[in-house]
């Protein structure tokens, strides 16, 4: 076993979960990310891929595999940096023990992330979220799941991870009801769920019951879906509602789409965007500044409340004779 090997063996085997406590989503992500660039690196040297050491991990190498994935792979500018992320992460962990090889590791991190117009963000309207919560068909069992699921996600914004680790205990109804999840950085939250939320919920949980599994949104057989299967569901769900509500074929819906919707209509709804913020399980409020930019009507408010291009600039100064001004009103 060469060094390289060693070092992913004591990330992944221990560190990462022990000490770093990462999600299974991220370990994922990163471990996909390793298996990525050392086969690129066997491809590029024409070395077997359990030789590639961790001398080969330098920063012109990186650095040509990060270019792979913008331009060969046609990977997004943000994918990118979260590869590059994956990357650091275990060198940063080898470096204490890797003193042979300080600087050519230091040079390896110092590459920065890659900087990216950031797109406005896309959300749905009133009228295309009740074609979409109305597309799956009520009269089947994935039917009646995918509604509640639509509807939960739009109301509460959830996260697609959120969503799919969801339990049947996580959904308390009552005088106040709510959905407990974990989210980001193990916080947990509650969020409460309206009354139309509340009454399809209490509806879709009498059926699941009677289903194996804990999982809240199961598949056949009660195992948990997974992201692809929810993002799956979503796209057949869009192309359905389509018919009745056109709008929603210019738009590219994903799962992400309704969490942004329903911090959108939060803010429409006058709603503080401190108050979205942690109601989206955002550790900072810079996160959720992307929806004042969205939302036009915030823009337009701020426009009304600004003076007249025919006003003349300067300080305002009184009429000297009041009676004469107040005679012209």
């Amino acid at each position: 076993m060469n060094t390289l090997a060693a070092e992913l063996q004591t990330y992944f085997g221990g560190f990462a979960r022990s000490q770093r406590d990462l999600s299974d989503h991220t370990i994922a992500a990163y471990r996909d990310t390793w298996r990525m660039l050392i086969t690129f690196l066997a491809d590029k040297t024409g070395t077997r891929p359990e030789r590639i050491d961790i001398e080969d991990v330098n920063a012109e190498n990186i650095a040509a595999f990060l270019d792979y994935l913008e331009h060969d792979r046609g990977n997004s500018v943000a994918t990118r940096n979260a590869r590059l992320s994956g990357i650091r992460a275990v060198l940063a962990h080898a470096m204490p023990r890797q003193l042979d090889h300080a600087a050519m590791l230091s040079r390896a991190l110092s590459i920065p992330a890659k900087r990216h117009p950031k797109p406005m963000l896309e959300y749905l309207t009133i009228d295309e979220s009740d074609a979409l919560t109305a597309a799956p068909d009520r009269t089947t069992w994935t039917g009646r799941r995918d509604h509640a699921l639509f509807a939960l996600a739009i109301q509460t914004g959830l996260r697609i991870s959120e969503l799919c680790s969801l339990t049947c205990t996580d959904i308390h109804l009552g005088a106040a009801a709510s959905v407990t999840c974990t989210g980001k950085g193990r916080r947990t939250r509650a969020t409460p769920l309206t009354s139309t939320t509340t009454a399809i919920m209490t509806g879709y949980l009498a059926e699941r019951r009677s289903r194996p599994g804990e999982a809240l949104f199961c598949g056949p057989r009660g195992q948990q879906l997974s992201r692809d299967a929810l993002e799956h569901r979503l796209h057949v769900h869009v192309d359905t509602a389509v018919v009745d509500c056109a709008s929603l074929a210019d738009k590219h819906v994903t799962m992400h789409t309704l969490r942004h919707t329903a911090a959108m209509n939060l803010l429409a709804g006058g709603v503080d965007i401190s108050v979205i913020a942690l109601w989206l399980g955002h550790q900072r409020t810079q996160s959720t500044d992307a929806y004042l930019h969205a939302d036009m009507s915030v823009k337009q408010a701020a426009i009304d409340r600004t003076r007249p291009g025919d006003t003349k600039p300067g300080i305002y100064r009184p009429e000297p004779d009041i009676l004469a001004w107040l005679a012209t009103l």
